[in-house]
């Protein structure tokens, strides 16, 4: 075989070879996100002067919930995930965005990142996001966080649990990401209240 013969077979040879290859499992039809009930105005600006800031941390995890897919809890001790359910990106970091989107337009203080927070410290959040998933016993989405708040220069701590259960009509990726949506904003209003005293 010729070099321009060879060259010309490599794309044939690639293309019959890609039906054959996998890299991965398959991957579900959509990805699950958390959408704020809580919304913001679009322009509207804030300025660390005049609101309130505040500063909240990425929630730590546990491990079940250190990867995309959405746990079952059956039996006490066992653990299951839901089928095809995928968050786009980790539970903790979502709910770290809907806490800020919630504290925002609920009390209208300033959501830092952790660069700005240098600037002006103002109040911290911090905490665990213990459970973020399904209990088939219950049939219920459950959102458990456990806060911790810096309320300004002091370095008083006041914790905090927040809870939130709905129920879930089938434990089927659609159904289970609705209820886990409307529990974390259950949660969000929750810790909002609490931050805005």
């Amino acid at each position: 075989m010729t070099k321009r013969a060879l060259l010309l077979a490599l794309p044939l040879l690639a293309a019959s070879l890609s039906g054959c290859i996998s890299f991965g499992g398959k991957p579900p039809k959509s990805l699950l996100t958390l959408t704020p009930s809580a919304t913001l105005p679009v322009g509207e600006s804030q300025r660390s002067n005049v609101a309130a800031t505040i500063t909240i941390a990425v929630p730590s995890l546990p491990q079940e919930l250190a990867s995309s897919r959405v746990p079952v809890h059956s039996g006490g001790t066992a653990i299951a995930f839901v089928k095809d359910a995928q968050w786009v990106e980790r539970p903790s970091q979502l709910f770290q965005r809907l806490l800020g989107d919630t504290i925002t337009a609920n009390t209208g203080r300033l959501v830092l990142s952790s660069r700005q927070s240098m600037l002006d410290p103002g109040a911290y959040l911090m905490g665990e996001l213990r459970r973020f998933g399904v209990e088939e016993e219950t049939r219920e989405a459950v959102v458990t966080y456990d806060a911790a708040l810096i309320r300004g220069p002091e370095s008083v701590v006041e914790k905090r649990r927040f809870e939130a259960r709905v129920p879930v009509t089938e434990i089927e990726a659609a159904p289970v990401g609705a209820a886990l949506n409307q529990a974390a904003n259950e949660v969000a209003a929750q810790v909002a209240e609490w931050v805005g005293k």
